[in-house]
């Protein structure tokens, strides 16, 4: 244990606490702590106006936030603002690393093959936040960095088999196993964004009727409310209304979470979790309708079977930034960085 403890201790991961004596014949035995304010790390969500970062401790707790809007998507003018901000917390700490995560298909925690909110393609992010910033950095799809962060720290730890349902701008899937995310090449290209829901639901975008996009993407549901109070309504109104009982809104946001209790049920018959973790700007969506979501996903199991434990996050966005800071974390601890790069 020592042998293997020591390089961590080192490292300023791991630190020796008090001594106990157990009355046996030897040395006393040490006990191990993680020294969670010795690191920090800023994790980075981008979206597709907007750049939300997260200053966490070594256990991924949040310790200092921010955000700043931008209209120019360019690679370019996005790293500048990720660099300014690194700067402006790096100047009282001090930093380990830089984790980004984004909506879209990456290459080896490097680059960033394809982002078509952003129109980027093949942007090799991470070496243009690196020379901007000095700091060790890794990019990664924005739902890949939260089940690592939930898998660590959040409330699957403890569990083997977990999945995980974001829900706002589109809506997104991920699967745990062992510690492990199930990822391939096709990976975060939205391959559950247009899962059939309704088969006499609205069209999408694409023209396939009651799918996950037309039920429930956020700009589909400010749409629907907006058309039935003929007035234009923002999604985040959209849902007051609905936790208000306007009729029009809770109707929608109910038949969305019908929608989203048919994607459970398929969840849970083909990947048998033992958590499903509900995230996102969209959480609402779940939230407020829980019953009519329930509801519909146990009529789609076989007779006997029950729902694992079911989580729902905070939605706020910070979250993902803190799930993209656990991308250095984990980095971090298993050796492959050490600090600022050229230290």
């Amino acid at each position: 244990m020592s042998r293997l403890s020591n390089p961590l201790i080192e490292r300023g991961i791991l630190l020796e606490t008090v001594e106990e004596r157990d009355g046996n014949v030897g040395r006393p035995s040490k006990r191990l702590d993680v020294d969670a304010s010795t690191h920090h790390f800023m994790g980075v969500k981008i979206r597709e106006h907007e750049v939300i970062a997260a200053v966490t401790n070594l256990r991924g707790t949040v310790i200092a936030s921010a955000h700043e809007e931008f209209r120019d998507t360019s690679p370019e003018n996005v790293v500048e603002i990720v660099a300014r901000i690194y700067l402006r917390f790096s100047a009282s700490l001090k930093l380990s690393g830089i984790g980004i995560g984004i909506g879209g298909g990456g290459g080896k925690q490097r680059s960033l093959l394809s982002a078509s909110f952003l129109n980027w393609n093949d942007v090799p992010l991470a070496a243009m936040v690196e020379v901007a910033t000095g700091a060790p950095t890794r990019v990664e799809n924005d739902i890949v960095a939260l089940c690592k962060y939930e898998d660590w720290f959040g409330s699957a730890k403890s569990d083997a088999r977990f999945a995980v349902i974001t829900l706002g701008i589109g809506t997104g899937f991920g699967v745990v196993v062992d510690g492990t995310e199930l990822v391939n090449d096709d990976y975060g290209v939205g391959l559950v964004g247009h899962w059939p829901m309704d088969p006499n639901g609205p069209l999408c975008h694409e023209g396939h009727r009651g799918c996950a996009a037309a039920l429930l993407n956020s700009d589909s549901i400010s749409r629907y409310v907006s058309e039935a109070l003929g007035r234009h309504v923002t999604f985040e109104e959209a849902i007051r209304l609905a936790e208000e009982n306007q009729p029009a809104a809770i109707r929608i946001i109910t038949d969305a979470a019908r929608g989203l209790g048919v994607l459970i049920a398929a969840v849970c018959n083909l990947v048998l979790p033992d958590r499903i973790i509900i995230a996102g700007e969209g959480v609402s969506i779940a939230t407020i309708g829980k019953r009519a979501m329930i509801e519909r996903a146990l009529s789609l199991r076989a007779k006997g079977t029950t729902l694992p434990e079911m989580t729902f996050s905070t939605g706020e966005n910070v979250h993902w930034a803190q799930g993209a800071a656990v991308l250095m974390i984990q980095a971090f601890v298993l050796g492959e960085v050490s600090g600022p790069i050229g230290s």
